[in-house]
């Protein structure tokens, strides 16, 4: 009895032993419970923004409040698949106490850097290989590169360590996620951009909330009306009074308005653009930034009450724009030739032009390609046909030369085409400014200023030639009034033999005659003489309607302007293709002429060609006895030498000049 009842204390004070002994054995270091890691859940335990406001202590004992974020949005976001700590560095485990982070809380958190870690993500895909499997990696990256030439990317004016806006200021990192294009989604998130520019830019905000795209947008929730970034870019933003913004920004309203894009820049304030010079008014300067309204609401800057003082922000009298007057409020910026109803006056006149073009390019192309292959034909029949010796010349006549034209008509004739060669180079830029040639053209000009100053002297002199010639011939005819027939043989005013004489010729190029014989002038040189008083007159008088604006703005409506424009391009366009294909052809590019005639340069021509070229003027002469009155001798080698080189580089300086028309031309169609 004794022994069972020792075994029974011995029993129970063992057992109370390990009963007391258990605690220290539960705290010993290999059994202690590890502190969970610091992943989302931990974050968002307290982060979640679902325990009221969370608040630590700050600078100075000032509470501050900390971030919040949603689990479900962040959810939906680029970044859900991350963890919060892959972004913010700065927080690490806490060895000592679990669920917690070793940071004090009344410090900030270090900047996320947004860019430095999507580069250093894209560096490593081309590195490895795989940059062609993340294209939207791709697309960020090429928007990080866009930023740092930004308006955002340069520093703070107030705290120049930080810069004026940076990817969080308009992303917010714990929600961002741009939904795919034309998704309801996508449309909500766009509404959204505008509000989300106004946190910083308040006022541009309250005066794009009153304009016709801020409210369709922020009232009607038309996700199609124009953003802040469908005008200012969404990355790559600058400064709206530098040149590249005031370039760029009229083809960002184009992307909208494509069709009043499409007009403006056919307007001289377009073609500058187009060519690269800010300095012209774009859809801004006329319309307003941010506060654009409707033409007719009253308040707009182009209504018809306020577009005077519109125009005169530009054209305000100072530098070298000098007052706009009346005139200017009824110029159609926007105005085309394929609206009658809106626009009669442009219509016509583009009307009046097409015809013009056509019908005397389809006439003289049609009537010098058949001159080409009739005499072509004829060139080669006589090369293998025994040759027919002509009839001899008296031996005193031969080895002549006849006079053509004397010294000063020859003078008029060179300054005549050199200036219009340079009204055309100074012209073309502007009339074909989106041409691959232009913007060099215009650069190596001096720019349009320069180019224009040259354009308008040049014009002067060709001006100048002309009135020149119109008093020469008057005094002329005056000095020969008795004897003078207007419808002679040595007038240059058309006649009835002339319609005679193009009937003919056609029913050569058919070969349903003999080629005609011409007296002094023929009927295509006719042309040639009549057709630059109706061109110098309409170019002329449009050039100076649009140089002397403001003169011609104070008594004439503005649509004149829209008229003088269409008459000066497209006139100068018919005469410089007409010189340089059939007026080249006919004294130069035929069989019979190829590859040069010089007698524009010598003055004389010999006797053989006369009596070709002119028989019935050398049958006349002959008869009369005058012959010998216009007889010269032949010119010197020398000088037939310096008038092949002088017109091979005026055809040359010609057919380069039509090159680049025509590729202008095809440009633009």
């Amino acid at each position: 009895m004794r022994l069972k009842s020792s075994l029974l204390l011995g029993g129970l004070a063992w057992l109370l032993g390990a009963c007391l002994s258990l605690p220290a054995f539960a705290a010993s270091p290999a059994a202690e419970v590890a502190p969970a890691k610091l992943d989302n859940a931990t974050c968002l335990s307290c982060h979640d923004g679902n325990k009221g406001k969370l608040q630590v202590a700050g600078a100075e004992g000032k509470a501050r409040e900390l971030h919040a974020v949603k689990q479900d949005t962040f959810g939906q976001s680029v970044h859900a698949n991350m963890t919060c700590v892959a972004c913010h560095a700065d927080i690490k485990d806490n060895a000592e106490k679990a669920n917690a982070h070793v940071k004090d809380p009344a410090l900030k958190l270090a900047k996320v850097d947004c860019a430095g870690c999507h580069q250093n993500l894209w560096d490593e895909a081309q590195k490895s290989g795989n940059a062609k499997d993340k294209p939207r990696l791709e697309l960020v990256a090429k928007n990080i590169e866009a930023y740092k030439g930004s308006f955002h990317a340069r520093p703070n004016a107030d705290d120049p360590t930080q810069p004026n806006a940076s990817c969080d200021n308009c992303h917010d990192t714990h929600t961002f996620n741009v939904p795919v294009k034309d998704t309801p989604q996508y449309a909500t998130w766009r509404l959204s951009i505008s509000n989300n520019c106004g946190t910083c830019h308040e006022d541009q905000l309250e005066d794009y909330a009153g304009s016709i795209h801020g409210k369709e947008v922020l009232e009607k929730n038309n996700s199609k009306a124009a953003v802040c970034s469908d005008c200012h870019g969404s990355h790559a933003v600058t400064g709206s009074s530098g040149d590249p913004f005031k370039l760029a920004v009229t083809q960002q309203c184009g992307s909208c308005h494509e069709a009043n894009l499409k007009t403006y820049m056919a307007t001289y304030h377009g073609k500058i653009s187009t060519l690269g010079y800010a300095y012209t008014a774009k859809c801004y300067d006329c319309h307003g930034s941010h506060k654009v309204l409707k033409a007719d609401d009253p308040k707009s800057m182009v209504h018809v009450d306020n577009r005077l003082k519109t125009c005169q922000s530009c054209h305000s009298g100072k530098e070298d724009l000098a007052l706009a007057p009346e005139g200017f409020t009824s110029f159609q910026p926007h105005g085309h030739g394929g609206d009658f109803n809106r626009y009669p006056q442009i219509w016509v006149a583009w009307q009046i032009m097409i015809q013009l073009l056509v019908g005397t390019f389809g006439f003289f192309w049609l009537h010098t390609l058949l001159w080409f292959f009739r005499e072509y034909k004829e060139r080669k029949l006589r090369n293998t046909q025994p040759h027919i010796k002509m009839e001899a010349l008296p031996a005193h006549l031969q080895g002549k030369h006849v006079r053509r034209f004397s010294p000063i008509w020859r003078l008029a004739h060179i300054t005549f085409a050199l200036s219009l060669m340079i009204l055309t180079l100074t012209g073309i830029p502007l009339f074909f400014p989106s041409s691959p040639w232009a913007v060099p053209l215009m650069t190596a000009l001096g720019g349009p200023n320069i180019a224009g100053l040259i354009h308008r002297v040049s014009a002067v002199i060709f001006a100048g030639v002309f009135f020149w010639h119109l008093f020469y011939i008057t005094w002329r005819i005056a000095k020969n009034w008795s004897t003078f027939k207007f419808f002679g043989p040595d007038s240059l005013v058309p006649n009835l033999q002339d319609g005679k004489d193009m009937i003919a010729m056609f029913k050569w190029f058919f070969g349903m005659g003999p080629r005609p014989k011409f007296d002094r002038w023929t009927y295509w040189e006719k042309f040639d003489y009549w057709a630059p008083f109706w061109g110098v007159t309409i170019i002329g008088v449009s050039g100076l309607i649009m140089w002397f604006s403001n003169f011609f703005g104070s008594f004439l409506p503005g649509w004149v302007f829209n008229v003088a424009a269409i008459f000066h391009g497209e006139e100068a366009f018919l005469a410089v293709v007409f010189l340089f294909t059939v007026h080249f052809f006919n004294n130069h590019f035929r069989p019979d002429k190829f590859p040069l005639d010089v007698v524009m340069f010598t003055g004389t021509f010999s006797l053989e060609d006369f009596k070709h070229e002119h028989a019935n003027e050398y049958d006349r002469l002959v008869a009369s006895g005058e012959l010998e009155k216009y007889l010269v001798d032949a010119p010197s080698a020398g000088k037939m030498a310096a008038s092949r080189v002088l017109g091979f580089v005026l055809i040359a300086c010609g057919l380069t000049l039509l090159t680049l028309v025509g590729i202008g031309f095809f440009t633009q169609v």
